[in-house]
């Protein structure tokens, strides 16, 4: 490895900084720039394609927020720090992030994201006299990394793109066919609701809740701390899954089937007011901060995630600092008697695409754990990728 040499990070990378249009300009929003905040893409995946907010070129001339080119990768600089993405189309952002390019010369965007991705638990230890919640320009002078060549660069990050790719080809497919299915869901159970007078859309479709169609299992689940995850890495390890993403893999589980999961406190909404959900399959480990419960016949758990997808929640959220959605709240979201017969066939029909989506999310975890484990090994030159 004497090819590979030692740089800050910052020689090999510009930093670019956003901003935020006033807010109180209403010209500046809702336009057809996609405009990034942390949460577009705190989810794992590589590629960020929308955001939740757009600007208009007027925002954009007349703020400090500043374009991405496709291919260019953001950083979230600020709260939840050293979360990262690709872009992959052109996109702006906001003053909590920091976009990145490679310089040329030297190194590739393909590389620095993963490298970025390799030397992320940097970002967290590093400490300017207190608890480190901010990255600065500073924190990219004080990483000290060793680079390759610029040809083994473009094969390393060639190997870990292409697992990259067929994971977002997966969540791609994934997407459409929710879509779909919310699309007939819709059609079938929200539409004719909503449509029908005095809010019945048939005499048989009472008043419901939610508590009544599913089964919560909060009283099983146990939190780990870091310190005890990182004790629990030998062996097959399991998705451990926090209130809005999996935070972790761990040796051991405390669920195996189907499962929907409802953030708690912390990140419980989004933007829109809709709740923060997950769908966990197979083995699994689950901290205290996400609600996890399962569809009781004739409903099944895809079925009531199309309902709960798109159902605002805002009158059940509480707390002012922390946002809260407590069991009870929960459980009194409303959730109409829907006919069984009608139930039925809609899962009949949207049967082949749940099994589809199924079996993408356990390749998309198995090609993740590769591209994972292969991440440090490649980074360090313990693993050499011939060229």
């Amino acid at each position: 490895m004497s090819e590979w040499k030692e740089y800050k990070l910052s020689d090999l990378i510009d930093l670019i900084g956003g901003g935020t249009p006033k807010t109180t300009i209403a010209e500046y929003w809702n336009g057809e720039i996609p405009w990034l905040s942390v949460v577009d893409f705190n989810n794992g995946e590589k590629y960020i394609n929308e955001s939740e907010k757009k600007i208009t070129q007027h925002g954009l001339e007349n703020s400090s927020t500043k374009l991405l080119e496709k291919n260019d990768i953001i950083i979230s600089a600020r709260g939840t720090v050293g979360v990262i993405a690709m872009l992959a189309k052109q996109m702006a952002f906001n003053q909590s992030c920091y976009g990145v390019r490679a310089k040329k010369d030297l190194s590739t965007n393909d590389y620095i994201y993963y490298l970025l991705k390799d030397t992320v638990e940097n970002f967290v230890q590093i400490s300017h006299g207190g608890v480190f919640d901010t990255i600065t320009r500073d924190t990219f002078e004080e990483i000290q990394i060793l680079l390759p060549p610029l040809p083994e660069q473009k094969a390393i990050a060639a190997v870990l793109s292409s697992l990259d790719d067929k994971i977002d080809l997966l969540h791609r497919q994934n997407k459409t066919l929710e879509a779909l299915a919310e699309t007939l869901f819709r059609q079938w159970f929200i539409e004719p609701f909503d449509s029908a007078q005095d809010g019945k859309a048939q005499d048989d479709w009472e008043e419901g809740n939610l508590g009544d169609v599913i089964e919560i299992f909060d009283s099983k689940r146990i939190p780990l701390s870091k310190m005890q995850r990182d004790k629990m890495k030998d062996g097959v390890l399991y998705p451990y899954y926090g209130a809005a993403q999996i935070m972790d893999y761990v040796n051991d589980y405390i669920f195996d089937g189907e499962f929907i999961l409802l953030g708690e406190d912390g990140t419980v909404r989004t933007d829109e007011g809709y709740p923060v959900m997950q769908y966990a399959t197979g083995k699994f480990w689950v901290n205290n901060h996400t609600h996890i419960f399962q569809a009781k016949a004739p409903f099944n758990n895809f079925l009531i995630w199309n309902y709960l997808i798109k159902k605002n929640i805002d009158e059940i959220v509480t707390g002012a600092v922390q946002p809260k959605i407590n069991q009870t709240n929960l459980k009194s979201i409303d959730f109409p008697k829907y006919p069984e017969t009608l139930v039925n066939k809609f899962k009949h029909i949207t049967e082949p695409s749940f099994q589809k989506i199924k079996h993408n999310q356990i390749q998309i975890r198995t090609l993740g754990k590769l591209r994972d484990t292969l991440l440090p090994k490649l980074m360090s030159g313990e693993v050499r990728v011939k060229i």
